[in-house]
């Protein structure tokens, strides 16, 4: 069966490389979901670790039937031929579960952003191992500072990564990749709407060269930049630690 581009896919085909995220955590007893299940080569190993339930999201209608066939014997195994940027996984989601997923690239951010913006917080999943084209990768855990690192910072920890080389995916992608282990972080800003932390990073970062006291007049009253200290006003959005970005969230959200 032939990789679909539309669909951004590529099979991981190299088992030390699925191995070696499976040693990230024990996954026996557990809930697992796996986003993005392709031919089920991950898929197959999750299996052999005897989790107690595993949830399967497959887009592509013939990986799909292929799976259900595959696996129709397994009770405690449930298939869903659904888009994961549509589909309510909040509401579907068992308790206490580890979310897998080599991620189509040009969508993975969407679904990770998708993933920290559950209501319920700190959500049902404990951990999410998530492979990234590697440049994304580093924008999520900061190395490569911006708005995808202060919004994933806000609500997950980094915990692990290491880099996969292109020729452990079937077909070559183009680029590395690198899988990320995170884990839900306890609220520790009073942000009620992930949304607004987006618009605020968007407004700033899109006019990442200029000093930020000119972001903060399109934003802010007089009132409200007189409650923030001097020396940030004339720095660079990257210049910026993250706590910045979420008070400055907290403000605006308390008029």
């Amino acid at each position: 069966m032939f990789a679909k581009k539309s669909l951004g896919q590529n099979f991981l085909i190299d088992k030390n490389i699925i191995n070696k995220i499976l040693s990230f955590i024990d996954i026996q007893n557990k809930n697992v979901v796996e986003i993005g299940s392709g031919k089920g080569a991950l898929t197959d190993i999750i299996l052999g670790k005897k989790p107690k339930s595993l949830l399967i999201i497959e887009k592509d209608k013939k990986l799909y039937d292929n799976l259900r066939l595959k696996y129709k014997k397994l009770n405690y195994v449930t298939i869903f031929n659904s888009d994961i940027l549509k589909l309510d996984l909040e509401k579907i989601i068992k308790d206490n579960s580890i979310i897998f997923g080599n991620l189509p690239y040009n969508i993975s951010s969407q679904i990770l952003v998708k993933l920290i913006k559950f209501k319920k917080w700190p959500p049902k999943y404990t951990d999410l191992i998530l492979m990234f084209q590697k440049e994304v990768a580093e924008k999520i855990i900061g190395k490569s500072y911006g708005r995808l690192s202060i919004i994933a910072g806000l609500k997950l920890n980094f915990l692990d990564k290491f880099e996969v080389s292109p020729n452990c995916f079937s077909p070559k992608p183009k680029v590395k990749s690198t899988l990320v282990h995170m884990s839900p972080k306890k609220n520790q800003f009073k942000i009620k709407n992930l949304n607004n932390l987006e618009k605020i990073t968007n407004i700033f970062f899109s006019n990442k060269r200029k000093m930020v006291n000119k972001s903060l007049r399109k934003i802010l009253t007089k009132n409200q930049i007189a409650h923030i200290e001097k020396k940030y006003l004339n720095l660079r959005p990257e210049n910026l630690k993250p706590k910045f970005y979420y008070k400055l969230v907290e403000l605006i959200e308390n008029g």
